[in-house]
């Protein structure tokens, strides 16, 4: 009786999907001046597909109550415990569509937690396994929360009892277990919020009071002179040997900032307020111009995605919604919305980076159940609307030369239709997971060509076994661009967490110059002896070089070699030109990579390497300097758009 009531009373009927979605691939040249005109459909829409897409692996299996109503994974072998999430997305395409397929989807999803992740303390645990990690409570939380907020009136009234008393479960557990430094700052900043909104929602002044107290002590945890949010390491407050705190792009604009600013807007903490306006521009200096986000450098880089952290949320909510303090605010989410998009498989699902599908991996689902909760949210609170007439350019969209962040030791760098990172952050989240460090460029992206150069981690590791996506190939190449010396060991400049970086922009030409030792990954020196190194990057609007001023060879047994692996799927067209020149065949126009010295190319399929930070297929140029050799290495990389 209640499902065909329901079915009656839709609100709207089933979103057809209109926007286009398949081959992850960059936009290149996404003009961020342009208007945001249909962001209202895209957020529908892709609402939608992914929707379809989770309910296609939703569980149906009511015999076997460990995974019934569960949401299988096409690229891991275990559940996802938090796929509970889903039930926020699941309950609003049911308000909003009148389809009782996502009704039956949010209440199986729930059901199924309960059964295997849920726990006597009012938690939830990350896997069904009452010994694993349950901090993630705070994400199921406000998931639930949001969803019985905007939507809870399509339950039935007792569904709708039982949940909310679940729900106060869960809020008592945050309460009780959660401050500001429980762990990662994430967990800590998303509880501020957590209790605000359920102190709303089930009437409980207690939680909104914990909230405000927490709060309190927010402020402390952003960076000077930038604003930057810190405290993604373990302790939150630990520093490196440089001095610098823990900073990770992709888990503070897809997570903590969301729940500051939401807790903020919620209690028009006007201080709070303009300290989240400078730390939300700050942030948005580390968007591309495709949406993309530059986490190549951040201490969780091993979650990177291009288009975000792998299980976080989503970075659209505190950008839209302080869209009146600056509208690049607006295109900001647009990009990122529209990247989104842009990686989406036919299944429905978020692909992990931007050649998944040209490698032929599968995505994971733990992408989209995520990254579907802020699209609900954006949609219930109808910002996507709002943002459809505020538009502005993104900050690394303009050729504005040199800008250092000296509390992570990070460069950004853009002239003409180039914009450059360079990284001697030295923060080390978890020993030998190392992030783009040491005098490299972690990051290289054109206009027209899209991103070009990404830092990975030095070496690929599961630093969260149940949260990483294994590597499929089981052979480890690092992008990073580096110097790299094979001697009894790996011996590289991203080992060197002391490198020097020094700059100089005369208006026509930038020059970085990157100085430090070849290390391997303890930092120790080849037993031979001590391998100096100097590279200096130039970039001029015509083209990026980069050359390798200096470097000792200790003796005759091994040469260095610099290794640059120029980001390229499977399907664009190599061309060996000469022994010193190849190019690259791209949608928008040829690459071309040349030195003074032979490039060579690892033999691998298509030529490529892949690496799972940040998803993406490389083609992996290498240069060998011979002992002995004393001139200047010089490689450039150029791109001629096409007529």
């Amino acid at each position: 009786m209640f499902r065909r009531q329901f079915l009656q009373q839709s609100l709207l009927a089933s979103a057809g999907l209109s926007w286009g979605l398949g081959a992850c691939t960059s936009p290149g040249d996404n003009n961020s001046s342009a208007s945001a005109q249909g962001f209202t459909d895209l957020c529908q829409d892709l609402l939608m597909t992914w929707g379809e897409g989770m309910l296609a692996r939703q569980i149906d299996s009511p015999d076997d109550l460990t995974r019934h109503g569960a949401l299988s994974c096409p690229a891991c072998t275990h559940i996802h415990g938090r796929c509970m999430d889903a039930v926020y997305p699941f309950l609003h395409l049911a308000a909003t569509t009148g389809q009782d397929k996502f009704l039956t989807g949010a209440i199986r999803v729930m059901e199924w937690a309960e059964h295997n992740v849920s726990q006597e303390d009012g938690s939830w645990t990350v896997v069904p396994d009452p010994k694993t990690w349950r901090g993630i409570s705070v994400f199921g939380a406000i998931a639930l929360g949001e969803a019985l907020h905007f939507h809870g009136h399509v339950l039935p009234a007792e569904l709708r009892q039982q949940w909310m008393e679940r729900l106060s479960k869960a809020g008592e557990y945050v309460y009780r277990a959660f401050d500001l430094t429980f762990t990662n700052i994430n967990y800590g900043f998303t509880g501020i919020y957590c209790l605000h909104l359920l102190g709303e929602v089930l009437d409980r002044p207690e939680f909104t009071q914990r909230s405000r107290k927490l709060a309190t002590g927010a402020s402390a945890f952003f960076t000077k002179p930038n604003a930057l949010l810190f405290g993604e390491g373990k302790p939150s407050d630990a520093v490196s040997n440089k001095g610098l705190s823990a900073v990770d792009l992709g888990y503070n604009v897809e997570e903590s900032l969301n729940g500051i600013v939401l807790y903020a807007l919620r209690e028009q903490d006007e201080a709070l307020l303009g300290l989240l306006e400078k730390s939300l521009e700050s942030h948005l200096e580390f968007m591309l111009p495709d949406g993309g986000w530059d986490n190549s450098w951040g201490t969780r880089q091993y979650k990177w995605s291009y288009w975000g952290s792998r299980t976080t949320d989503g970075s659209q909510p505190a950008f839209a919604m302080m869209v009146d303090r600056n509208p690049a605010f607006a295109t900001a989410a647009v990009r990122t919305t529209e990247l989104l998009a842009k990686c989406t498989a036919k299944n429905g699902l978020i692909y992990g980076g931007l050649h998944f599908e040209t490698h032929d991996l599968p995505p994971c689902i733990h992408h989209t159940f995520c990254h579907a909760k802020p699209l609900a949210y954006l949609l219930d609170m109808k910002l996507p609307e709002q943002l459809e007439n505020t538009i502005a350019p993104l900050p690394r969209s303009m050729d504005s030369g040199i800008k250092h962040f000296p509390e992570i030791d990070v460069w950004l760098l853009a002239r003409g239709p180039w914009r450059a990172t360079v990284s001697t952050y030295d923060f080390v989240y978890k020993k030998h997971a190392l992030q783009g460090s040491g005098g490299s460029m972690t990051m290289l992206y054109h206009k027209k060509a899209g991103p070009l150069l990404a830092a990975s981690m030095a070496n690929y590791q599961m630093v969260e076994r149940f949260n990483q996506q294994e590597d499929p190939d089981g052979e480890d190449f690092a992008l990073t661009p580096r110097l790299e010396y094979m001697h009894g060991g790996w011996y590289t400049n991203l080992f060197d967490l002391q490198a020097k970086v020094s700059t100089a922009d005369d208006g026509e030409e930038i020059t970085v110059t990157a100085q430090g030792l070849l290390k391997d990954n303890n930092e120790q020196s080849p037993v031979a002896g001590v391998l100096p190194f100097t590279l200096d990057y130039r970039i001029t609007k015509d083209r990026v070089s980069i050359r390798l001023l200096k470097s000792n060879n200790p003796g005759p047994d091994a040469p260095i070699f610099l290794v640059i692996p120029l980001l390229s799927a499977s399907d664009e067209l190599l061309t060996r030109r000469t022994e010193q020149r190849y190019s690259i065949s791209k949608p928008n126009g040829e690459l071309t990579f040349e030195a003074n010295l032979p490039i060579s190319t690892r033999n691998s399929k298509h030529n490529r390497v892949f690496n799972m930070v940040p998803g993406v297929e490389a083609v992996p140029f290498s240069i060998e300097i011979p002992p002995g050799f004393m001139d200047q290495v010089i490689c450039q990389i150029s791109f001629i758009d096409k007529p």
